[in-house]
């Protein structure tokens, strides 16, 4: 049997770093696909080019689109407050970039059509963060519909398949498993801001480091990355 071939969807972060890790496990040959859509800072795109290199990633893609044309968030407009006040239940958060995800799963599954693979990684979690409407196992379900329409791979009936392993885990089995497979954790940037060290107070920050200390390794914190 042929090697299978899967596109991530890699962000510089840890989670899209270990679901990256997990097809790897696999055995899927991995080509990684990252973003410039206008972030605050280029921090996590250096972070995604040396995270493909140290796992072996086949290949490493870095597409443009600007979401910062016309803002609408936190992580790409300047003028909106980051959020460090802990998330909120029930809110989604100003760190929300408006059809994010929408956009880089049909440019994902574009890359996947192009170059015959099975299956898109996606890094998405909904539950340690605030459920973003974009991480949803609905809204997946939903575009899996739609990406089986929307190709001819789709049409034919071997479209590529949304995979997301982590969507209903917590950030700690997240630590975990990334740590069972030698995802380079220090590697990885999840802050929302740049810089050449982690802020530590930012949300994202702070729900990683609660994470790494109850994993048992708060040596990766970002308090401790200085």
């Amino acid at each position: 049997m042929s090697q299978r071939t899967a596109i991530a969807l890699l962000s510089g972060g840890l989670d899209s770093a270990t679901a990256a890790a997990l097809a790897l496990e696999q055995g899927d040959r991995v080509i990684g696909l990252s973003f410039d859509y206008g972030q605050r800072h280029r921090r996590e795109l250096d972070a995604a080019a040396a995270v493909a290199e140290q796992l072996g990633l086949a290949e490493h893609h870095c597409i443009s689109v600007n979401l910062a044309s016309w803002g609408g968030s936190a992580l790409t407009d300047a003028s909106i407050s980051i959020p460090t006040e802990g998330v909120e239940e029930g809110r989604i958060p100003p760190t929300y970039v408006p059809g994010r995800n929408t956009v880089f799963i049909s440019v994902g599954l574009s890359l996947a059509e192009a170059r015959g693979a099975e299956r898109l990684v996606l890094g998405v979690n909904a539950v340690d963060y605030s459920g973003y409407p974009d991480c949803r196992p609905d809204y997946l379900n939903a575009f899996q519909t739609l990406a089986d329409l929307a190709s001819k791979a789709g049409r034919e009936g071997h479209g590529a398949q949304l995979w997301a392993p982590l969507v209903q885990w917590s950030k700690v089995r997240i630590v975990e498993e990334a740590l069972r497979l030698s995802v380079p954790i220090e590697t990885t940037w999840s802050c929302y801001s740049g810089g050449t060290h982690p802020c530590g107070v930012c949300d994202s920050c702070r729900i990683r480091d609660a994470a790494l200390r109850e994993a048992g390794r708060p040596d990766l914190c970002s308090s401790t990355a200085a």
